[in-house]
């Protein structure tokens, strides 16, 4: 009997063990993928200031020009770099909302 007990004292404390261990690896990893999130978020903002800015110069873009939503709106990282490069490289105000269309 006290070997019995001692069995199962002992996978009660391998159980509790493996939980424990569980639980930091999940911790662990939220962190990690808060983190990264937290990076492409910023990363995000700071595109989506430098494409207005690039705008405001060289097209006196207001903030409250419906361009400047749009932007402002989207999520994907790479399609904001490239609209940043666009910004930087088109002719007109025009044929950058015609990539923006795109």
């Amino acid at each position: 009997m006290d070997a019995i007990m001692r069995e199962s004292s002992f996978a009660q404390y391998i159980k509790q063990l493996g939980i424990e261990q569980g639980r930091e690896e999940g911790i662990e990893q939220g962190i990690g993928q808060g983190i990264e999130q937290g990076i492409e978020q910023g990363e995000r903002r700071s595109t989506i200031r430098a494409i207005l800015e690039v705008l405001e110069i060289r097209f006196d873009l207001s903030e409250a020009h419906p361009l400047s939503a749009r932007i402002a709106a989207i999520d994907d990282l790479q399609g904001l770099k490239q609209l940043h490069r666009a910004a930087i490289q088109v002719s007109n105000l025009e044929a950058f909302q015609r990539v923006l269309d795109a």
